[in-house]
């Protein structure tokens, strides 16, 4: 077989920019290998979406119905539409994704209207939702009709299955459904050494964005519907949102090879354990200050900007606030040891330059 492709990037390369950054697992890439032969239906009518579904509720609950689409914006911005009317509005943390990160994707695509609460480290309660939980009969005010919630949070910490379960009582006693971005689903699942039902179907979610594509995947990501009375119409939002993949096959069995098993365990309570030796390594070096709770793959740090430049030279990773001196450190589930330890020493090294 003939290929021109050449590798252009140095492998030896790590960074702690993203769980973005990792490559694909192996495992992933022999399955997509495995679909590739031969002729399948389009569109989701092929037999490995169909198998995925018993796969994904195998996860998630009886009733649950998965609906593989490109990214994690993708999956947001169709979930939120499945749940809501074209005056409706989502609460969400000031944190959030859909609100931060997605370039007004849920607002401009989705047609929807975001109410921000701000939270302590990302997690919302019943309390902060009823910041904004008011006006459904007010024709000037769009309507809350969902609570958004992320999990793990973009701080990297985690809801417990009792807080999930006190704000899907609120919001539905409130006549609110709830929504939950679970682009980091698996490393939550990995810190609370719990099954993903325990805190999505059995606390009464009703959808899910479950993301791959941090924990392993080449693309894709699923919406997950969990209340059977729920987003009839989801397959018209998703093609309205060019969000429908035409080789669906290709996105459903790298779900198939993540989920099936416990590759998506496996891969999580790495990244968490490689997080966690970071988070330990960091907090002993003076001057570097730990602000969050490390709870799945992320360490929130602040040092002092000058260093944060320096050490970028040497490592990927992101400013969180530039100001502040705030950044952030993701592992995923190839971070080794030794890519732990040397960032240390580097740190540990440009810390004692000041």
């Amino acid at each position: 077989m003939r290929t021109d492709a050449q590798r252009r990037h140095d492998p030896a390369v790590r960074g702690f920019a993203s769980d973005n950054h990792a490559g694909v697992h192996p495992e992933v890439l022999a399955a997509i290998a495995l679909a590739n032969e031969g002729h399948q239906p389009a569109y989701g009518a092929d037999v490995y979406t169909d198998h995925l579904q018993r796969v994904v509720r195998s996860h998630f609950g009886p009733y649950a119905r998965a609906h593989p689409v490109f990214n994690g914006t993708g999956a947001n911005v169709v979930a939120l539409q499945a749940l809501t009317d074209r005056w409706g509005a989502v609460i969400t943390a000031d944190s959030a994704h859909i609100h931060v990160d997605e370039c007004g994707a849920p607002e401009r695509v989705g047609g929807l209207k975001l109410l921000t609460v701000p939270t302590e480290h990302g997690r919302l309660t019943p309390e902060l939702i009823d910041r904004e939980a008011y006006g459904w009969e007010d024709e000037h005010r769009a309507t809350p009709q969902v609570v958004s919630i992320t999990q793990s949070t973009e701080l990297g910490t985690v809801y417990t299955p009792d807080e999930i379960a006190a704000i899907c009582e609120h919001a539905h006693q409130l006549g609110m459904h709830v929504h939950l971005d679970g682009a980091r689903l698996a490393n939550a699942a990995a810190s609370l050494n719990l099954p993903m039902r325990a805190f999505t179907d059995v606390p009464g979610v009703d959808a899910v964005s479950f993301g791959g594509t941090k924990n392993g995947l080449l693309m894709g990501e699923l919406v997950v519907l969990l209340n059977p009375d729920l987003g009839r119409r989801i397959e018209h939002i998703r093609k309205l949102s060019m969000q429908l993949t035409s080789k669906m096959r290709f996105v459903s069995v790298q779900f198939e090879a993540l989920l099936a098993g416990e590759l998506w365990l496996e891969g999580a309570r790495h990244a968490n354990t490689m997080a966690t030796r970071l988070a330990e390594g960091a907090r002993a070096i003076d001057g570097v200050e730990i602000l969050h709770p490390v709870q799945a793959n992320a360490i929130f740090a602040r040092i002092p900007p000058e260093v944060s430049h320096r050490l970028m030279k040497r490592y990927r990773f992101y400013f969180w606030d530039e100001r502040a001196g705030d950044v952030r450190w993701m592992c995923s589930w190839d971070t080794t040891e030794e890519d732990v330890d040397g960032f240390l020493a580097a740190l540990r090294e440009e810390m004692s330059r000041g």
